[in-house]
């Protein structure tokens, strides 16, 4: 097939829409999800059993993921990374506050 040929060109943008949809979607799931554990360390005043180093890899993965989705101008990738960011950082600051040193 030469690079001129039209079906060598054809971008199909439109057809990972239902993914895309079904990734925005799950990702909004899993923060609602994230929600209850922040608002335990919160409330409770206690971080217990939540583990410091992966709640910190988690912060890390979303920085990295938003500046990846920036760099492609992709509000797909970097809008949800927000959300992460805010998350997983509520969480590593309680687990800061009020976790129990052992």
């Amino acid at each position: 097939m030469f690079a001129n040929s039209p079906t060598a060109t054809i971008d199909t943008p439109h057809s990972d829409t239902p993914l895309r949809r079904l990734l925005g979607g799950m990702s909004l799931f899993t923060m609602l999800m994230t929600i209850p554990q922040v608002l335990t360390i919160r409330i409770s005043y206690q971080a217990g059993g939540v583990s410091l180093l992966s709640w910190s890899a988690y912060l890390v993965s979303a920085v990295l993921w938003f500046w990846f989705g920036i760099q492609k101008h992709d509000k797909n990738i970097y809008l949800p990374c927000v959300g992460w960011m805010v998350l997983d950082s509520a969480v590593v600051i309680g687990v800061v506050i009020y976790g129990q040193v052992t």
